[in-house]
């Protein structure tokens, strides 16, 4: 059990510092490679979408149906992935749009930033930013650590997916704070840091959850974790992919996800 909780936390870690891959495209590329984040995005929407649906939802149902049986088990199980939906949609509703970091935005206007210097809104908007990314990691950060803990084979494409989600939002959180500040160092290190909630969001969940946990929570959280993966998806990765202009990238990367999540599944039955 313990190797399975460093595991699962190093995987929970790994996810949130590519926040720090994306800082620091911003910080060093000179322009944004468009094709390839479509690609990368479509690849972890089909990744999060399969494995929500074939694996994730069924493994929580598996455990919740011999505990409270096959009618209450299965309510409990689609009720979880709704209120799974629920929980990652009021986050995405309480953060202001403007300040969204799953609002995308290109590397070269990194270089429109040094006009912005000294403006206080912009400075504003820039540590809001930094706070937005880490309150949407949290639960993503939960998530990542109760599938490895329960499945430490199925948490590595997860937290694999979750981390190439991750890195357009590094891009997305430097560039205000690069706007706020004129700093790229400070843009770099405040994105770094907020996505650190991640694994913050990992440890408390697993401090005040887990010395609770039965398999009725575990199936609970799996059926959220599946609800919020697939919110994400469609919400953020997707939308995210077309806002970068390249809509058939997208598509041609979400069932390379999708292929390489149910091949990978299929390897270790």
């Amino acid at each position: 059990m313990q190797d399975n909780l460093i595991f699962a936390f190093s995987l929970t870690l790994f996810a949130g510092l590519a926040t720090g891959v994306g800082s620091a495209a911003a910080l060093l590329a000179k322009r944004t490679n468009t094709k390839m984040l479509a690609v990368a995005l479509g690849f972890s929407a089909g990744v999060m979408i399969y494995v929500s649906f074939v694996e994730i939802f069924a493994k929580a149902r598996d455990s919740l149906i011999p505990e409270l049986g096959l009618r209450a088990g299965s309510w409990a199980t689609v009720a979880a992935f709704f209120g799974g939906m629920a929980v990652i949609g009021l986050i995405d509703k309480l953060v202001p749009s403007y300040e969204n970091p799953h609002e995308m935005h290109l590397i070269e206007e990194m270089n429109l930033g040094a006009q912005h210097q000294d403006d206080p809104e912009l400075l504003r908007m820039g540590i809001l930013s930094a706070l937005a990314i880490a309150i949407h990691n949290f639960p993503e950060g939960l998530a990542t650590f109760t599938v490895a803990l329960k499945d430490p084979q199925l948490g590595i494409p997860i937290a694999t997916a979750i981390a190439i989600h991750n890195i357009p939002e590094g891009i997305a959180v430097s560039i205000p704070i690069f706007y706020a500040t004129g700093d790229r160092r400070k843009a770099f290190l405040l994105s770094f840091a907020s996505g650190l909630s991640e694994p913050v969001g990992a440890l408390i969940g697993y401090f005040l959850l887990f010395p609770f946990m039965s398999e009725v929570l575990f199936g609970v959280l799996f059926a959220s974790v599946a609800g919020i993966m697939v919110f994400i998806s469609l919400d953020e990765l997707l939308p995210a992919a077309r806002r970068y202009g390249k809509h058939h990238y997208s598509l041609y990367g979400l069932i390379a996800g999708m292929i390489v999540m149910a091949i990978s599944l299929l390897m270790f039955l």
